[in-house]
């Protein structure tokens, strides 16, 4: 039932489109908004480019055949309900965000999910970063995993500092985190620390065990 229901939402607002109606919203002031009428084509191009995808990466994503995307984007063909609904799933949006045109300061929708052990690593003397999200070009925050090596404030080079604000939870072990205002702090599995990054801080396990921890770092 749900399915036909869908089907039916789907197919009178594909009806609209190829009559070229526009889609009125109602606000819940009370007062209408006339959008610009959407091009369902252009609309999955900027999506799967909002993801760096290829088209054979979009394809696979959502289990379609490249030309039959192909089609789609260059508003060569009309999808069918089951087309709409892989490309959803694939974009991992719902099917009414396919039809909802973006507006200014509106979520782009962005999405990427990392695999345990799948983000780009990064070895250091000190540390072994694990990026995560690293697919995604122009973000907001640097998340990433990292293994914590050193065993001594020693063991850097000076004050590790940089732009912006950072986050810090510790996943496993027993970390001493330094900063260069405040005294050492001993933090254990599920503490956390919030702080300017552009003071000096560094991080040691204490533990037997290397720590780990997540780090998330603001890039504005």
């Amino acid at each position: 039932m749900l399915q036909e229901h869908g089907c039916l939402r789907i197919g009178l607002i594909m009806e609209e489109m190829a009559h070229g109606n526009l889609i009125r919203i109602a606000r819940e002031n009370g007062k209408e908004e006339t959008p610009e009428p959407l091009n369902l084509g252009v609309r999955v191009r900027e999506l799967r480019k909002a993801r760096n995808w290829t088209l054979e990466q979009a394809a696979n994503h959502a289990g379609l055949a490249r030309s039959t995307l192909s089609k789609i984007e260059n508003g060569q063909m009309s999808p069918t309900y089951e087309a709409l609904k892989k490309l959803a799933e694939g974009l991992s949006i719902s099917i009414p965000q396919l039809f909802t045109p973006p507006r200014k300061n509106q979520i782009n929708g962005r999405m990427t999910i990392t695999k345990h052990g799948e983000g780009a690593h990064q070895a250091t003397a000190t540390y072994e970063h694990e990026l995560l999200a690293d697919m995604l070009t122009k973000k907001q925050m640097l998340p990433y995993r990292a293994r914590v090596r050193a065993r001594s404030f020693d063991e850097f080079d000076g004050w590790v500092r940089h732009d912006g604000e950072e986050f810090l939870y510790v996943l496993t072990g027993v970390i001493q985190l330094y900063t260069e205002f405040y005294e050492p702090a001993t933090m254990r599995r599920g503490d956390s620390a919030y702080y300017d990054a552009t003071m000096g801080h560094n991080a040691i396990s204490i533990s037997d065990e290397d720590a780990t921890i997540l780090w998330v770092t603001s890039l504005t």
